[in-house]
């Protein structure tokens, strides 16, 4: 399938680079080869960016090239066409053309403006129990600038990362190396390692399950308690994250004192993220898994057997292959429950989710549930155009008893037609034939597609038209 055509507009993007390093427009213009009058269009989005300029500007501001792409441009838009069909704004005359002018203009104004909409949204939940005649309004803390719910600021900072923090990345590569976690059960290396180097032993907590733990360290018992019954790749995995807490807060706490989190909890949440990604990348050595996964088509079940890990630790690690100049496929990842809440999200390409709505039924994240543990392969469409190949698949424990359970959720992984190729999960599938491209997009409110099968509510900033004399596929049309 032909790769459309997109242009960059990145004139924003390039004027705060200069302005870092204090460069004049004339001067970027010579170390470009190009007029002043032609950089000023560029800078001004009169012309888009050709890709010619985009590894010139990389190599000048030591940006990654995805710094000067449309996806941030992509992703803000598409939250502001879902917010913009809010009946409160009765906003249905203002086009995506005006939403992309004002992204394109004013992006940390747009991002503000996402904040505010975020914050009125949890007014209204904190606002909903009125309606039983039984609550206390509780405001907003003056001391929580990010105006947010904890989890949702964390996941925009790591978002604005790519899901990539190099130096982190770095030192557990060294470290991986240095324990040779490649040689040998790393479930016994690290062990041996904590014993020898930290004087702590691992130990099985029989009662520990029952408890809602996975794992502990007792520092004065200087043991590290584990749950029992489960994989060897959830030991593995958590044993990875006690290394990272004990070796490495300073790291991680560098990390977040450079981020914008400012709030208590956020900073908290952060540091529990910033532990999960060390002990994915120890476990998972960026260049060694990213050369494994270009020999394997990016087989994540031959990922699992060959790193020891589970499919999801597989698909994370694989959206967060962005290292300057070797970086892997610009995947997306999400993690969901069966009812539709995102329970993770990183995205390394245009694509992005609903932020303000559901998920929409047509994506096969929830076609998995329906096969457990069965990969699920879908080329679909979103309504910006792009084609994406998706592979989803459920995850989780199975049942330890018949009273036990344990939760099911799915995950997706997710690439550019362009790169599909590259994908094992390519193989058998005509990537030309345009009915085997499933639409999907946001949550119905904001989805143009007026004649499909699953829409659960009409396009907001639309009339309706219900007269009777005929009957589609749904019980009303929409009109402009």
């Amino acid at each position: 399938m032909k790769k459309p055509v997109t242009k960059t507009f990145a004139g924003s993007r390039i004027r705060h680079q200069r302005s870092r390093a204090g460069m004049t427009q004339s001067a970027l213009a010579q170390r470009l080869q190009v007029s002043g009058s032609y950089l000023n269009q560029i800078e001004h989005d009169q012309r888009p960016v050709p890709p010619r300029l985009v590894s010139a500007l990389c190599d000048i501001f030591s940006v990654g090239a995805d710094y000067f792409s449309d996806t941030e441009e992509a992703r803000g838009t598409q939250a502001l066409r879902e917010i913009l069909t809010d009946p409160v704004f009765n906003a249905g005359a203002i086009g995506l053309d005006d939403i992309q002018a004002a992204m394109r203009a004013a992006p940390d104004l747009c991002a503000q403006f996402v904040r505010l909409y975020r914050a009125y949204l949890l007014r209204q939940e904190q606002a909903t129990p009125a309606l039983t005649g039984n609550v206390s309004f509780r405001p907003l803390a003056d001391d929580a600038p990010d105006r947010v719910e904890p989890y949702e600021a964390v996941a925009d900072w790591v978002q604005a990362q790519r899901n990539y923090f190099d130096e982190i990345d770095r030192v557990a590569e060294r470290q991986a190396a240095s324990i040779r976690l490649d040689e040998g059960r790393p479930v016994e290396q690290l062990s041996h390692y904590f014993l020898d180097h930290h004087g702590i032993r691992t130990a099985i907590d029989l009662d520990m399950g029952q408890r809602g733990l996975m794992w502990r360290l007792d520092r004065r018992a200087r043991t590290l308690f584990l749950s029992e019954g489960v994989p060897s790749e959830s030991s593995m995995f958590w044993m990875a994250q006690a290394l990272g807490q004990i070796e490495h807060r300073t790291l991680f706490e560098r990390a977040i004192r450079r981020s914008p989190l400012r709030e208590r909890e956020a900073k908290g949440l952060a540091r529990v993220y910033l532990t999960n990604y060390f002990a994915g990348a120890l476990l998972m050595p960026y260049e060694a898994f990213r050369q494994a996964a270009r020999d394997l088509r990016h087989d994540v079940e031959r990922l699992q057997r060959h790193f020891g890990v589970s499919f999801e630790q597989v698909c994370q690690r694989l959206s967060s292959l962005q290292r300057p100049g070797h970086e892997g496929i610009p995947f997306y990842f999400l993690k969901t429950d069966i009812a539709g809440n995102i329970l993770k999200s990183f995205s390394a390409n245009r694509f992005t989710q609903s932020r303000f709505g559901g998920p929409c039924p047509l994506w096969n994240i929830f076609r998995a549930f329906s096969t457990p543990f069965q990969v699920q392969v879908q080329l679909s469409r979103t309504t910006d155009g792009a084609v994406y190949l998706n592979v989803a698949r459920t995850v989780g424990r199975s049942s330890l008893s018949y009273f036990d359970r344990p939760r099911l959720t799915a995950v997706v992984l997710g690439c550019s037609i362009a790169d599909a190729g590259h994908l094992v999960y390519s193989a058998g599938l005509d990537l030309n034939d345009p009915k085997m491209i499933i639409p999907i997009g946001p949550g119905c409110r904001a989805c143009t597609r007026e004649n499909c099968r699953h829409r659960a509510l009409p396009m907001v900033g639309h009339s309706l038209d219900t007269g009777n004399g005929e009957h589609g596929v749904m019980p009303y049309r929409v009109t402009s």
